[in-house]
């Protein structure tokens, strides 16, 4: 897996969380800096590991 940082049509920075078959997996919201995009995808990898998964198909 990884992550690509690219420049959007609005000049924005964003990424995509990039599966090892080569399909997306996720893409970001626009960021005006650069360093924006870097921190969010910091806090994805730092946060990742902990989160729970949520089932919210049954009652």
């Amino acid at each position: 897996m990884k992550f690509t940082i690219y420049k959007d049509k609005a000049g924005e920075f964003r990424f995509r969380i990039i599966a090892t078959n080569g399909n997306i997996l996720a893409a970001s919201e626009g960021y005006k800096a650069k360093a924006s995009a870097h921190g969010a995808i910091d806090r994805i990898k730092a946060d990742a590991a902990a989160a729970p998964v949520v089932d919210e198909t049954t009652a």
